[in-house]
């Protein structure tokens, strides 16, 4: 038997994604979005209304960065979602991190974020399907200590994923399977 459930986002899990930008006096800016994924190799989509100062600024500088949420900064990355960058310019100095600028593009690299993508702006995205910023993906940094043997280790990213049923954060760690690998067992 299946339980019928109030219509919501609906998909979990929802990735924690600080989108980054430099605002018009140069200081830092940073806002938790959820609705985001990668549109193609190498391509950002995220679903931002114009109404965020954080879509200004992309628009303005032609750049952003993308960084994968940690656990170790849930509660800095909670307040990127709750403070908005409109009513509070200071919002990334409060929040204790420090940030970098960006290798290949006029963005800044928060640097307590083990994961971080590049992006250069290429168009905002608005019809009856939502909205959104597509960000071409140029360069992808990682912390040395998410790094072992050279090769990326996600689970020491030890990102976090956001819960739209119950609006709760949850870490995204534990390897449990080999794609394209263990489903060949059933061939």
């Amino acid at each position: 038997m299946r339980t019928k459930l109030n219509l919501t986002e609906g998909i979990f899990p929802m990735p924690v994604l600080m989108v980054a930008t430099y605002n018009e006096d140069g200081s830092v800016n940073v806002m938790n979005a959820a609705w985001g994924t990668m549109q193609e190799r190498g391509r950002v989509a995220l679903n931002l209304t114009e109404t965020h100062k954080t879509v200004r600024n992309i628009k303005e500088r032609k750049a952003f960065t993308v960084s994968i949420a940690d656990a170790k900064h849930v509660v800095e990355a909670d307040y990127f979602g709750v403070e908005s960058g409109n009513k509070e310019p200071a919002k990334f100095s409060k929040s204790g991190l420090t940030a970098g600028k960006a290798e290949c593009v006029d963005a800044p690299v928060i640097n307590e974020f083990p994961l971080c993508l590049e992006c250069e702006f290429v168009e905002y995205q608005e019809n009856e399907y939502g909205v959104g910023v597509i960000g071409q993906v140029v360069n992808l940094t990682a912390d040395e200590s998410v790094m072992v043997d050279g090769k990326l280790d996600i689970s020491l990213v030890d990102a976090i994923a956001f819960d739209p049923y119950t609006h709760g954060y949850y870490r995204v760690a534990e390897r449990v399977g080999e794609a394209f690998k263990d489903g060949l067992k059933l061939k």
